[in-house]
């Protein structure tokens, strides 16, 4: 099964996006802690990272480009509200799969639903990606 990682400072935001996750059936972990995020990439435990704007460490732009050098492979959606616009055309530059604002509406977490739905199907059409979903 792929695994998602959900990697914010921010309690409230990690608990609200993992609940939301876990209610439509995913293996979800949390942290808050920018060196558990690289462990979990590194050892290939994690294929989808929602990220925050920042971790215990470090904000995530300065994170993004050292995910992206651990596994290229790897779908990161960005979870950030009022990003700045420089930082969000650098971001996009390092690759990341897609920006959500934060789900506070009924709206907002099913978007999150949709786009993790469409990260799987993207990372399960990538050749060497062989796991089983829930969904």
């Amino acid at each position: 099964m792929l695994r998602l990682l959900v990697a914010d400072k921010n309690v409230n935001a990690r608990k609200q996006l993992a609940g939301i996750l876990i209610e439509a059936g995913y293996d979800v972990m949390v942290t808050d802690s920018a060196v558990k995020t690289m462990q979990d990439i590194i050892h290939n435990h994690t294929q989808i990272l929602l990220l925050g704007s920042e971790l215990e460490e470090m904000n995530s732009a300065e994170l993004l480009p050292m995910l992206k050098q651990c596994n290229r492979k790897l779908a990161i959606i960005l979870v950030a509200d009022e990003t700045p616009l420089a930082l969000m055309r650098k971001v996009r530059k390092l690759g990341i799969f897609y920006h959500a604002l934060r789900p506070f509406e009924p709206e907002g977490r099913e978007e999150i639903r949709q786009v993790v739905k469409y990260a799987i199907h993207n990372l399960l059409r990538t050749p060497g990606i062989h796991n089983t979903v829930v969904n």
